[in-house]
C-alpha cells in the first residue's frame, strides 16, 4: 500500500494532511514529538490531536525528532519505495522564540529539512516531497511596498501592479531583514528547491500566509487567527503588537491547503515554488478580525495595544495564488474569511464544552 509520511503530524497542517490521505486510501506514518509544547508551553501541546489520529485505521505514529538522522533513516528504510509522498510540516514557527535560541531554531527548521530530503533521495527517490514553507522567506521586503493607511487596515496602493492579486513568487528574498526564524526557513526552502533542481526530485515549497483552522493548537506567538478567536471565546485579554492593529494577513483554511497538496501529488513537478494563502479571497487586519470575533461571541473583546512591532513582521501580506491556480485549475478555496472564522469558533467552542 502507498504510504504518506507526514512530519508534524499532530500540528494544524500535519493532522489535516493525515486525515486527507487516510480518506483517499493511503496509509500514513506520522512523525511528531510534541516539540510545540516545548516551544510554547503545555497549552500549545499537540498531544490531543495525536491521540485522535492514533484511533484512525491506517495511521501509525512515530515519536521522532526530525533532527535525529539515524531514526529518520531507519523509518524511511522501513517503508522504502512504498513512500508516495512526504509532507514536511514540522517546524519551529515563531519569530520571537527563534531569537531566544537561534541554534535550536536552525537545527529544527534547516537541518531537519535536509535530513528528510536526503532520506527521501536515498530511500524513496520517486516520492513527492512537499514542504510547508512561509511568506517570511521574503523578509520585511513587503513592508517597503507603497502602503496606504485606511480606517481599519493598511492597504497596498491601488496603482501598484500587485494591488489586485497580491504578492507573487517573483518578489526577491535577498538583502532584507528576515528575523532568525525567517532565515532558517529560507535555508530549508532553498534546499527543497535545490533537491528538485539538482537531483531532479519532485519537490514543492508552499510559502504560506496564515494557515489556520479549528485544529490549531495556537499560542500568543503563533497562530494569529485561532489564538485571537480563542481569546474572544474565553474572554482572555489579547495583545496587539504594533502597526495600530491595522496589519493585514491573508488566511487560508487548512483543508483548502491540503487539497492543494493533493492536487500537486496528482501531477507533481520539479522544484516548484508557490505562494499559498487566502489571497484576496480571504484576508483581514487584526482590528477587522477582532470585530468579527466580537460578532461571533456576542460580546466585546478585551485587548491591549503594544507599540513595538515584532521583528520581521509584515505590515501587509496578501498572497498572489494565481501561479498555483493556473497550473492546477481544479483547485479552489472553499472558505472565505467569515466562514473560516466561524469554523474556528465552532471548533474552539466544541473543545471548550467537551
Amino acid at each position: 500500500m502507498a504510504v504518506a509520511i507526514v512530519t508534524g503530524s499532530g500540528g494544524l497542517v500535519g493532522a489535516e494532511a493525515v486525515r486527507m490521505f487516510l480518506s483517499r486510501g493511503l496509509s500514513v506514518a506520522g512523525i511528531d514529538n510534541n516539540m510545540r509544547s516545548a516551544f510554547f508551553g503545555p497549552s500549545a501541546s499537540t498531544q490531543w490531536q495525536v491521540d485522535l489520529l492514533k484511533r484512525r485505521s491506517g495511521y501509525l505514529h512515530h515519536e521522532i525528532d526530525i533532527r535525529d538522522r539515524d531514526s529518520i533513516e531507519q523509518l524511511f528504510s522501513h517503508y522504502g519505495k512504498d513512500i508516495a509522498v512526504v509532507v514536511h510540516c514540522a517546524a519551529q514557527p515563531s519569530h520571537d522564540w527563534a531569537a531566544r535560541d537561534p541554534i535550536a531554531d536552525f537545527t529544527v527548521n534547516a537541518n531537519g529539512t535536509l535530513i528528510l530530503l536526503e532520506a527521501t533521495r536515498v530511500m524513496a527517490r520517486e516520492a513527492v516531497f512537499i514542504f510547508v514553507s512561509t511568506n517570511k522567506v521574503y523578509g520585511d521586503r513587503p513592508n517597503h511596498l507603497p502602503l496606504v493607511e485606511l480606517g481599519t487596515r493598511y492597504e497596498l496602493s491601488s496603482d501598484h501592479e500587485w494591488h489586485l492579486h497580491g504578492i507573487p513568487e517573483s518578489m526577491p528574498i535577498d538583502q532584507t531583514l528576515h528575523s532568525v526564524f525567517g532565515a532558517s526557513k529560507v535555508a530549508a526552502d532553498i534546499m527543497v528547491q535545490e533537491y528538485g533542481s539538482y537531483f531532479k526530485m519532485r519537490t514543492a515549497c508552499f510559502r504560506g500566509g496564515c494557515l489556520t483552522g479549528p485544529g490549531h493548537s495556537s499560542a500568543q506567538l503563533h497562530g494569529f487567527l485561532a489564538y485571537l478567536i480563542q481569546c474572544a471565546a474565553t474572554d482572555t485579554p489579547y495583545t496587539i503588537f504594533g502597526y495600530k492593529g491595522k496589519q493585514v494577513r491573508d488566511n487560508i483554511h487548512v483543508s483548502d491547503l491540503v487539497e492543494a497538496f493533493w492536487a500537486f501529488l496528482q501531477r507533481p513537478q520539479v522544484g516548484s515554488v508557490y505562494n499559498m494563502g487566502g489571497g484576496r479571497h480571504s484576508n483581514c487586519s487584526v482590528l477587522e478580525a477582532i470585530a468579527m470575533a466580537e460578532s461571533l461571541t456576542g460580546r466585546p473583546m478585551r485587548y491591549e495595544y503594544k507599540e513595538d512591532s515584532r521583528v520581521g513582521d509584515h505590515v501587509w501580506w496578501i498572497s498572489d495564488t494565481r501561479k498555483f491556480q493556473s497550473e492546477y485549475p481544479d483547485w479552489s478555496q472553499r472558505f472565505d474569511i467569515k466562514s473560516l472564522m466561524a469554523d474556528i469558533h465552532h471548533g474552539i467552542s466544541a473543545r471548550l464544552a467537551a
